[in-house]
């Protein structure tokens, strides 16, 4: 079962989507594993301080690949077929501010593919 949540960026109101799909999505359109990359994320942002961060440039490219895959998973006819085009609309992407949203998006995801598991009769 898929999630969905709605994250303001830049005073919009950018509709995400977390499903077993994403993985999938990320790898065909990116070639990476978003697992890995998530973990890098998380450990390079530091609790959301910018002062505490060791974030590169390949981190926040990191970022907004899974920021642009989930919005595109969301409403697929609304987003561009590039994340560069995707990223136009946007004044600021703060990664301290939408990581850690899409993080919890991402965990109520994989938590809600693990109760359908335990609950499926096999």
């Amino acid at each position: 079962m898929a999630i969905k949540k709605n994250i303001t960026i830049d005073g919009l109101e950018v509709p995400f989507k977390a499903s077993a799909a994403v993985p999938r999505l990320y790898h065909l359109k990116f070639g990476r594993d978003i697992y890995k990359d998530l973990a890098i994320l998380q450990k390079s942002v530091k609790n959301g301080n910018a002062e505490n961060s060791e974030m590169d440039i390949e981190s926040l490219e990191m970022f907004e690949n899974v920021a642009y895959i989930m919005a595109k998973h969301a409403v697929p006819d609304n987003v561009p077929d590039s994340p560069d085009v995707w990223l136009e609309q946007f004044n600021t992407f703060s990664i301290y501010e939408i990581l850690p949203k899409l993080i919890e998006l991402w965990g109520l995801n994989v938590e809600t593919q693990a109760q359908s598991k335990k609950i499926s009769p096999d």
